[in-house]
């Protein structure tokens, strides 16, 4: 499970250094891809097949799976981090996510974000207000 909320930055070759507490889950593989709200995400290669055995049944006669499952996968890299627990952000990614230089790494269960740190407070600012309300709409049978 990935929890928390971490600052590393990227270095000049747009690689950025997973904190520590994830590297050993990230270290067979991992894949990075187009999240939603402009972040990308990061799973571990095993929770990624998971999910991806899920879209599998989604129907593709929709439109909509068609169109999310073709940006989604097109999108996506396998990485390995390197010694330094580095991994690549290829620049199409950073240019999607508006990454620069300071991000902000969330854990967010399974997975993990990369937010621009300036998108991730502007996220923040919109989603906190509201997010003490939510639990009865989101946690079944809560």
């Amino acid at each position: 499970m990935f929890l928390g909320t971490h600052t590393p930055r990227l270095d000049e070759k747009g690689r950025l250094i997973l904190p520590a507490k994830f590297r050993d889950a990230l270290s067979k593989g991992l894949v990075v891809t187009k999240g939603q709200e402009r972040c990308l995400v990061v799973w571990p290669t095993a929770e990624f097949t998971e999910y991806a055995q899920k879209l599998r049944t989604a129907a593709q006669t929709n439109a909509n799976v068609r169109a999310y499952t073709r940006v989604f996968f097109s999108s996506a890299y396998d990485e390995q981090p390197d010694k330094q627990g580095r991994i690549g952000l290829p620049p199409a990614l950073r240019e999607y996510a508006g990454l620069d230089r300071d991000c902000v790494v969330v854990g967010a269960d399974t997975r993990i974000e990369i937010w621009d740190a300036v998108a991730w407070d502007a996220y923040l600012a919109k989603s906190e207000p509201g997010f003490a309300d939510l639990d009865g709409e989101v946690v079944p049978n809560f």
